[in-house]
């Protein structure tokens, strides 16, 4: 099911930009979906950053353990949202709220990385 939303996704990115969509005054819905996706991709790509720079400070048990708590942390993410955006599922604001809930956590958990290195 992840892959069918990212594929969506990442098909209505396309379209969004054939179409001249802003993110700075999304104003259809469309619009509104496209850009929550723009900005939950841009905090994965933040994400994966913080996550290779603290790997890259940490002995080999260390990685061990961080890699085995991502992963767990993933699994957790993807749930969590699942479940917050369970009743508007099949709605045209799923995309967005998931998304952006997609977004929060992934940017929490940037934050909480970043804080390994400190």
């Amino acid at each position: 099911m992840i892959r069918m939303l990212i594929i969506a996704l990442t098909l209505g990115l396309f379209a969004c930009a054939a179409s001249g969509g802003d993110c700075r005054n999304p104003t259809t819905q469309r619009d509104m979906n496209m850009c929550a996706s723009q900005e939950y991709e841009a905090a994965d790509q933040r994400l994966n950053q913080a996550y290779r720079q603290t790997m890259a400070t940490l002995d080999d048990t260390s990685r061990e353990r961080l890699r085995n708590a991502q992963r767990a942390w993933i699994g957790f993410r993807d749930r969590q949202c699942n479940a917050e955006t369970a009743q508007n599922r099949g709605g045209s604001m799923f995309p967005m709220l998931y998304s952006g809930c997609m977004t929060r956590l992934t940017n929490a958990r940037t934050r909480e990385l970043q804080s390994f290195r400190r």
